[in-house]
């Protein structure tokens, strides 16, 4: 099939685009390089079957394709947070665009790389797909958690009226090579702080707790998801093992080695205290589980940032 990518670049989606091509896939990755990074797709530009179109996802797109994953959106705080308003558009018009490409196209299956942000500072634990949220829609974090949801709402908005074939997912945090080193999620930031030997920063008191997904769980998530008819979700793809902020910060100190203290900062406005996913539904529809454990996944993340740092 020839596959639709954007964000390509980025993380997550650098990493989807080696997947669809070593399955022998032809891959467009359509980025703007806001947050995504040459590096994570420079090994395949040689590649016949890869082709990158350098676009801002904002903008409508003509491309024929047979599937369209959507995940451009820069998903770390500070990056969100830097331009808000553009983070609103991209996740707003990056949906529309999307869905009236496939729309176009005569309904190409179109998935949406949402977030367990749509949940915000959740009352209920584990999360659940049924559970609808309490999210801040003015704080700061609102541009990235409200944009999500909004674009959810349009999916299924174009599903029920265009009866265009959606897949929505709900990414939990996700880690892995291909990160950014400053993009001010907590594992890599952990990883790059241990490393140089700085102080560890954790923002709060550090019990809030995180469940850390590698990124070859997730990609295999978005993947069935995208082939498994007859179920548009939403549905959650994350690692339900639980840890304190803490516990990832010790854990990082003792595999590099690393004489690094931890020193504690105030914590930010509307940052939730717990997350882990209730990936029940992803069990039932997709046969998925995650299956790196945290230790494994930080091992090779840690390798990468040496490399790389």
């Amino acid at each position: 099939m020839r596959i639709l990518v954007t964000g390509g670049a980025g993380f997550i989606g650098s990493h989807l685009c080696e997947y669809l091509l070593n399955q022998g896939n032809q891959v467009v990755c359509l980025d703007n390089f806001f947050t995504g990074q040459k590096r994570n797709i420079e090994p395949f530009l040689t590649n016949k079957n890869f082709e990158l179109v350098e676009h801002n996802v904002t903008i409508p797109f003509d491309l024929k394709v047979d599937q369209i994953y959507n995940l451009a959106c820069p998903a770390s705080p500070i990056h969100y947070q830097k331009n808000p308003i553009e983070t609103v558009r991209t996740n707003v018009l990056g949906a529309i665009n999307c869905l009236d490409l496939s729309k176009k196209l005569g309904g190409v299956k179109v998935l949406q790389a949402s977030t367990s942000e749509v949940y915000g500072d959740p009352a209920v634990h584990p999360q659940v797909e049924t559970y609808n949220g309490n999210v801040n829609p003015i704080g700061p974090r609102a541009c990235y958690d409200e944009g999500k949801r909004c674009a959810e709402t349009l999916f299924f908005d174009y599903h029920r009226e265009a009866k265009i074939p959606i897949k929505v997912v709900r990414i939990f945090n996700t880690y892995g090579p291909n990160m950014k080193k400053d993009d001010g999620r907590v594992v890599s930031n952990f990883i790059i702080q241990a490393l140089r030997g700085d102080d560890i920063t954790i923002y709060g008191s550090g019990e809030q707790t995180r469940s850390f997904c590698y990124v070859s769980d997730l990609i295999l998530g978005l993947v069935k998801m995208m082939d498994f008819d007859g179920f548009s979700g939403p549905v959650n793809l994350g690692n339900p093992g639980e840890f304190t902020v803490k516990q990832l910060a010790e854990m990082v100190i003792e595999m590099t080695g690393s004489k690094s203290k931890i020193v504690y900062e105030p914590l930010p406005a509307d940052d939730p205290k717990q997350r882990r996913p209730d990936i029940g539904l992803a069990k039932e529809k997709l046969d998925w589980a995650p299956k790196v454990q945290l230790a494994e996944g930080l091992e090779k993340t840690i390798a990468y940032f040496r490399k790389v740092n």
